[in-house]
């Protein structure tokens, strides 16, 4: 029984993490690192938000979706989680909430980057 128990609590925590680790990832685009949802698409933040919370709904949000947080994920060194008012919660990097860019069509795009000089490539250290 014991076993069990022990197999099942690292599955759990092996689940966990495997939802940090998918939702996001690191890429090279133009020489730079930079990371990306797990399709590939560009992240970015916003000037406007504050450590640990976003400040982008509604219009803002359907230009720029946020990378969401899966049920059950967990914070993982840099990354962490925000809540946002609808309920749900995403992702953050160093405390900034992270985003896509509607107008990225495909993985590698970066024509976010500077958009109303207020959104800005997450790039990887």
């Amino acid at each position: 029984m014991k076993t069990i128990t022990v197999g099942l609590a690292a599955l759990l925590l092996s689940t966990a993490v495997s939802f940090a680790a998918e939702a996001w990832k690191e890429a090279e685009v133009g020489g730079a690192k930079i990371y990306t949802d797990a399709k590939g698409m560009t992240l970015y933040t916003y000037d406007k938000d504050e450590k640990g919370k976003t400040n982008c709904y509604d219009k803002c949000a359907t230009n720029w979706p946020p990378l969401k947080a899966e049920d059950g994920a967990k914070a993982d060194g840099d990354w962490t989680i925000v809540d946002r008012t609808d309920g749900t919660k995403m992702w953050a990097y160093e405390g900034k909430p992270v985003y896509t860019f509607i107008k990225d069509e495909k993985a590698g795009d970066v024509t976010g980057d500077g958009v109303g000089e207020v959104w800005h490539i997450v790039k990887a250290d």
